[in-house]
C-alpha cells in the first residue's frame, strides 16, 4: 500500500518546520517583498492556515476543512492582486522551504511541480492570466 505524501514528508512536525521556513524566507527575503506586502504584518495566522491546509492537501487529517470548510483557493486569493511576479516569489521562498526541510529529493520534486501548477493557477492580474 503507498504512502500518503503527508506520510512521506514526516507528518505534522515536518509540515510544521515546511510552512514555518516559508514564512520566515517570505518575511526575510527582499526580493519577496511583493508577495509579503500583500500578507498582514502578523503572519500568526498565515501561518497556521497554510499549514492546515497543506496537511489535509497531502493526505494527512482534512484540518483546514474541518474548520473552514472546502478550501475554494482560487475564489479566496481574489482579493489579492497576483501577477506573475507575486507567482514566482511564493514559487522562491516555497523552493527554498523545500530544499531545506524536505529531504527526499523525488518527493520535493513532486511537491516543487505540485506547488508551481497550484501558484500559477492563483495568478489574477489583469493582462497577466
Amino acid at each position: 500500500m503507498s504512502q500518503t505524501i503527508y506520510e512521506q514528508i514526516g507528518g505534522e512536525e515536518i509540515v510544521r518546520k515546511l510552512v514555518n521556513r516559508f514564512y520566515d524566507l517570505m518575511d526575510t527575503q527582499p526580493g519577496a517583498a511583493e508577495i509579503r506586502a500583500l500578507h498582514p504584518e502578523n503572519l500568526d495566522r498565515s501561518r497556521e492556515k497554510l499549514f492546515m491546509f497543506l496537511v489535509g492537501w497531502m493526505g494527512g487529517p482534512p484540518l483546514y476543512i474541518e474548520r473552514y470548510g472546502h478550501p475554494r483557493l482560487r475564489a479566496r486569493h481574489l482579493p489579492f492582486p497576483i501577477g506573475e511576479q507575486e507567482r514566482d516569489q511564493w514559487l522562491q521562498c516555497m523552493n527554498g522551504a523545500l530544499a531545506e526541510v524536505v529531504t527526499d529529493q523525488l518527493l520535493r520534486q513532486q511537491l516543487a511541480l505540485s506547488f508551481t501548477q497550484i501558484a500559477d493557477f492563483m495568478r489574477n492580474k489583469p493582462g497577466e492570466i
